[in-house]
């Protein structure tokens, strides 16, 4: 299933990338500086819209073999940047603790195994007073028609897409692991899978002296 996913995975997301995913994401990255961690980059979507900074340092973290293949193959396509790639899950990120200005995650949030755990790695790696960027699609409204079908196809659909849950509070999650929202956009994504559409992106920060989350 890996390897479909992978070998599919560009072409079923074309139509909402070109519809609005390409655009937020420029938007959220041109805030960028000094290092970064992008988890979960998945066939490289992103790495043409960081910002062309010489002092860019990004490090890429992969764990599908398949998809982490295809992204190796697109930053060999870019030798002038500086970029490392890993095959850590995010739920155990190899990377010392607060070394990290900024943290971007797209479409991650909703299939990693471990919520919370993912987000106190992120919290780990991330310097006091640095920044988390997400793009993320979210559950619906409680008690909407949309919500209630992603429960019930929520079981389904997670086996058939990778561990994609459609039905995550990552909002709720992101403020329980103890990061500060500074800005965030609801909105629906562009031509995608009805159940999938409802959409948060925005800025999150790691207090500058913060009290570890539990």
């Amino acid at each position: 299933m890996s390897r479909i996913i992978a070998y599919c995975y560009d072409y079923l997301m074309r139509g909402p990338e070109q519809a609005c995913l390409i655009d937020w994401r420029r938007e959220l990255l041109s805030q960028v500086s000094g290092r970064v961690l992008e988890i979960g980059a998945g066939t490289g979507a992103s790495l043409p819209l960081y910002p062309k900074k010489q002092e860019l340092e990004l490090v890429l973290t992969e764990p599908d073999e398949d998809m982490r293949g295809r992204l190796a193959a697109a930053i060999a396509k870019m030798p002038d940047c500086q970029i490392t790639l890993l095959d850590c899950p995010a739920e155990s990120l190899a990377c010392d603790d607060a070394s990290f200005d900024w943290v971007f995650v797209s479409l991650v949030c909703c299939s990693v195994n471990d919520l919370p755990r993912t987000l106190k790695e992120i919290w780990r790696v991330l310097k006091p007073g640095a920044h988390l960027l997400f793009l993320e699609h979210v559950a619906a409204e409680p008690g909407s028609r949309r919500r209630r079908w992603q429960d019930r196809l929520n079981f389904i659909w997670r086996r058939i897409a990778g561990n994609c849950h459609l039905n995550r509070e990552t909002e709720a999650q992101l403020r329980l692991a103890g990061f500060e929202i500074e800005s965030i956009i609801r909105e629906s994504m562009r031509k995608a899978f009805s159940l999938a559409r409802p959409t948060i992106r925005g800025v999150a920060r790691k207090p500058q002296q913060p009290e570890q989350p539990g």
